[in-house]
């Protein structure tokens, strides 16, 4: 964890700890290590995530590797193609609700609740 926020420290100048948080400091505003994950996340991807869909991953312990990013977002260019709107795409163990139009991942899950669940206002189901 250190290693990864010292490489975005030496591109993004990352101030000091305070308060046991690091911070970016930016133009009046501080920007949390969760912003900043959020930020490489959707440029890995291509796709945003919603502040709720960040909440499910982190509760549900949900990582998200190059590969799995990728595949989700090829999915979302299939889906945007075809003309969808929500869909959900599974990755392997995970499922996403995505809103295409907005290239947005709404909410995650994995494991149980994912044969728990009922899917609603979804008009499309992507296997990835």
């Amino acid at each position: 964890m250190a290693e990864i926020l010292s490489k975005l420290g030496a591109a993004a100048g990352v101030g000091g700890p305070r308060d046991g948080l690091t911070r970016i400091n930016r133009v009046g505003r501080d920007i949390s290590f969760s912003d900043v994950l959020k930020a490489r996340l959707e440029q890995k991807a291509g796709v945003k995530f919603s502040a709720h869909a960040m909440d499910r991953l982190n509760e549900r312990n949900i990582v998200l590797d190059n590969e799995t990013l990728g595949r989700l977002s090829g999915a979302v260019s299939r889906a945007e193609e075809k003309g969808m709107k929500d869909s959900l795409i599974i990755v392997d163990d995970r499922a996403f609700i995505v809103s295409i139009q907005n290239r947005t991942v709404v909410t995650a899950m994995t494991g149980d609740s994912i044969r728990d669940n009922i899917f609603t206002n979804i008009d499309s189901t992507i296997l990835a």
